[in-house]
């Protein structure tokens, strides 16, 4: 059944909507719904079967029209989730029904700073309500919504994801198969060779022995388990590079991969995880954008104490492993740049840990140049082009 949620004037004198709030605490097994309406002061619950947005939106224009018959004016439904396991369904579900929904960043919300406190579904939906209505009455502190994409967006956003997936698993085979021959005293045993299988049947123990017929049975199956995975990397790499050689791409940002991937020191994969993970957001200044990857510095002043904490690595980790990488390929590929001159001039020969230091400036620094670039076409000062 399909109840659509709109907001009609009454035949009350004042026509000006009401708010009435409504926060949803998600779980596998059932959600609790609080309510606050002008009726009352105190956040109203229900429980509803988990996953039956049908049920959840009849228990809405329930709560709805009988606000709207008391006070005899037109309501205005704000919803409100934690961002999380289930995703944005339940957001476009919402939004579509003409419920004015807002994900939000669990991280943003305040909590109780106590040794030991409380924890209840219900404590959260009060507490979820009680934020939302501080954040839409002009607190913008009381809590932070998080980007809600897409469908086609988010997939596209996700591809390099995959392929960092497989590839994570590929190394864990790998490691299995020359554990199980370094027992047998088998170390040179490539398992990423195009001739692994041929190689199998040539595997000599250290006491120079053949394999033995179950570990043997076990390596291969391994290897074919390996196989699977590298026909599964070799097409989402086929189709990422698609994105560079196809005019007529479908990807929302292509074009930004494209300009990335003609500087050098920049391939496939670094240009289209950049993109995926950083590049697709929009960002007011370069402070913001430091502080989404979490290169950010993180002062501590208090009294007479000063001093700074480093970067605050409350971004997002895998932009920020990737511009530390960048930057060590940078300076390989692009030392006539002035990001490089820049970085060997303050290094010089130091070696451990302030050269560790110095490259996550230069991963900061390189960062707001390549939103530059993106934004404006201006080129890194002295970075060059591929031919």
């Amino acid at each position: 059944m399909e109840v659509r949620v709109v907001s009609t004037p009454s035949a009350g004198a004042d026509n000006e909507p009401v708010h009435c709030y409504v926060a949803i605490e998600l779980s596998k097994s059932s959600w609790i719904v609080g309510f606050q309406t002008p009726l009352t002061n105190k956040t109203s619950q229900y429980q509803v079967k988990a996953c039956d947005a049908n049920a959840l939106l009849e228990l809405i224009e329930r709560i709805r029209t009988r606000v709207a018959r008391e006070l005899r004016r037109p309501i205005e439904v704000m919803s409100c989730y934690e961002a999380g396991y289930d995703g944005f369904w339940l957001h476009r579900v919402l939004k579509a029904h003409g419920i004015h929904n807002h994900v939000l960043d669990p991280a943003s919300l305040q909590v109780n700073r106590r040794a030991r406190r409380a924890k209840t579904d219900r404590i959260d939906a009060d507490r979820m309500v009680r934020a939302l209505i501080r954040y839409l009455r002009g607190e913008p502190e009381a809590c932070r919504g998080a980007r809600t994409e897409c469908r086609t967006g988010r997939r596209q956003a996700s591809a390099h994801r995959e392929r960092r997936r497989l590839i994570a698993e590929r190394v864990q085979h790998v490691n299995r198969i020359k554990g199980l021959c370094a027992t047998q005293g088998i170390y040179h045993y490539a398992p990423l060779r195009k001739d692994r299988l041929a190689r199998l049947d040539d595997l000599r123990t250290g006491d120079g022995r053949a394999l033995p017929t179950r570990l043997k049975a076990e390596i291969a199956r391994e290897l074919k388990r390996l196989e699977v995975l590298l026909e599964m990397i070799a097409t989402v790499e086929t189709e990422r590079d698609v994105i560079l050689t196809s005019a007529a791409s479908t990807h929302l940002n292509a074009g930004k991969i494209k300009m990335l991937a003609k500087l050098k020191a920049i391939g496939p994969e670094f240009a289209t995880t950049l993109v995926g993970e950083v590049f697709y957001r929009e960002f007011a200044n370069r402070r913001k954008l430091g502080s989404y990857v979490g290169l950010g510095s993180s002062p501590f002043c208090s009294g007479p104490v000063d001093r700074d904490q480093g970067i605050s690595k409350a971004g997002n980790p895998t932009a920020r492993s990737m511009m530390i990488e960048l930057a060590w390929t940078w300076l390989r590929y692009q030392p006539g740049s002035a990001l490089s001159i820049w970085f060997r001039e303050r290094v010089g020969n130091l070696k451990g840990r302030p050269r560790r230091i110095a490259i996550v400036a230069m991963a900061r620094k390189l960062l707001v140049a390549l939103w530059r670039y993106l934004q404006t076409g201006l080129v890194p000062t002295g970075a060059l082009l591929k031919a």
